[in-house]
């Protein structure tokens, strides 16, 4: 998904419609995990959360609805991440 790509490129926060509610995150890489769906690993900053924690979080975006480019930069890569995510096979975009 093209939103994606240019978010983590671009360091662009992201809304989105998902498990429920709405989620606002900073997306760090994105990619097919190694189950072979979409995925994007992003640390949640607001919104919803079926755990009410924020954090890390991996997301099914084939499970994901209303995905929408923010007009909001953050300021990129946050602790704890790693490039090269092993669990994704394949990787279109990542910080």
């Amino acid at each position: 998904m093209q939103t994606l790509i240019d978010a983590i490129k671009n360091r662009l926060l992201l809304q989105m419609e998902y498990d429920g509610g709405t989620r606002i995150v900073e997306p760090h890489c994105y990619g097919i995990t190694t189950k072979g769906n979409p995925a994007l690993r992003a640390y949640q900053i607001d919104g919803f959360s079926s755990t009410s924690q924020m954090g890390w979080k991996m997301f099914d975006m084939s499970n994901a609805s209303n995905v929408v480019l923010l007009d909001k930069k953050f300021s990129g890569s946050r602790q704890g991440y790693k490039r090269n995510d092993k669990g994704m096979s394949k990787i279109f975009a990542q910080l």
